[in-house]
């Protein structure tokens, strides 16, 4: 992820780019809600280094031998509860790599050492024991990996904050970023508005809207807004 979509991304929201994704017409990939940050209020954006856990830190070594400054490694522990498969070494470790961040279908451990590392970790939670089991290398374990119900591969990127995880295609970059400051810039003029004592139904003609969809069932509220300017949904 070059540094111009960075500060880019300083400026705009992981819901941006999920409306943006939505009027883009792609896949909104998102992390499930359950995953949150180790540390409230991190934010992370890079290129996906994904990992496979089968229960041994080795794992993660090789991935940061692949690893350029500011990826974000994307650990595939299958969502597991009983067992956290990063701890304060792989957090270290990553920031020593350059790292921008860890997310982790799964869980977590060292918790009070890793916020004191201050790298942004996104993760299911915590538990103390750590893997208790050591499982066969998957083919392509450092090629892809399963969060929730999406993959995940170096072709995309990773972005997190306060709303939560989300996966975008890096080819796509650019339109995403662009369609989410535009979506950015509308809602934060409605804000300003409705500060200023007009209503969002006033500004998004929400009885015309009423109106119109009596007498055309299928018009949807999402179709009149693009044809108002309105950007509540997308």
């Amino acid at each position: 992820m070059d540094q111009e979509l960075r500060k880019r991304f300083a400026t705009l929201t992981t819901a941006h780019l999920a409306d943006a994704c939505i009027r883009a017409r792609l896949p909104v990939r998102c992390a499930p809600a359950a995953m949150h940050a180790v540390i409230p209020g991190s934010r992370l954006a890079g290129r996906a280094v994904p990992a496979r856990h089968v229960g041994s830190v080795d794992i993660f070594l090789e991935a940061f031998e692949g690893a350029r400054p500011g990826d974000v490694l994307v650990v595939d522990n299958r969502g597991r509860t009983d067992e956290a498969c990063v701890g304060d070494l792989v957090a270290l470790e990553a920031l020593d790599a350059g790292l921008d961040g860890i997310v982790i279908w799964g869980l977590h451990r060292d918790t009070a050492d890793i916020r004191e590392i201050g790298l942004p970790v996104f993760s299911l939670g915590a538990v103390p024991t750590g893997p208790l089991r050591l499982e066969a290398r998957p083919e392509g374990a450092l090629e892809s990996a399963t969060v929730g119900e999406w993959t995940v591969d170096r072709a995309d990127l990773v972005l997190g904050d306060e709303d939560g995880v989300l996966f975008i295609p890096a080819a796509h970059a650019d339109e995403l970023f662009a369609l989410a400051e535009t979506i950015r810039d509308t809602e934060r003029r409605q804000a300003e508005r409705i500060r200023a004592g007009e209503s969002l139904r006033s500004q998004v003609r929400f009885e015309a809207y009423l109106t119109s969809q009596e007498q055309t069932p299928s018009l949807t509220f999402r179709d009149h807004l693009r044809a108002v300017g309105g950007a509540i949904e997308e």
